[in-house]
């Protein structure tokens, strides 16, 4: 169920990802627990001044809108210790899958 779920955090986050890029931003999934979508803002939306707006008035309404379950989306950067694991080990794999296609 969870992994259905991070399915369809990913598409929707695909889909406000061009708005965010045109700025110069980007959003990152990190993880999903309790109901709380997890991101991290990159580029020119971290550290911007709008970012809490951003989440709130775009990113997460999306979200709850479009994937049950989700109540909230949090870009603080404060991860739950669980969730941050996981989000290195995918980033672990995905390098060591770059890595073995060179």
């Amino acid at each position: 169920m969870i992994e259905n779920t991070e399915k369809q955090i990913e598409t929707v986050l695909d889909k406000v990802r061009p708005f965010l890029q045109r700025e110069g931003g980007d959003v990152e999934y990190i993880g999903f627990k309790d109901g709380i979508v997890y991101v991290k803002m990159v580029g020119a939306c971290e550290g911007c001044a709008y970012v809490d707006q951003d989440i709130s008035a775009g990113v997460e309404i999306i979200l709850m809108e479009e994937v049950p379950g989700v109540i909230k989306c949090d870009a603080s950067g404060v991860y739950p210790q669980d969730v941050m694991n996981q989000y290195l080990a995918r980033k672990e794999e995905a390098l060591k899958n770059k890595e073995s296609k060179d």
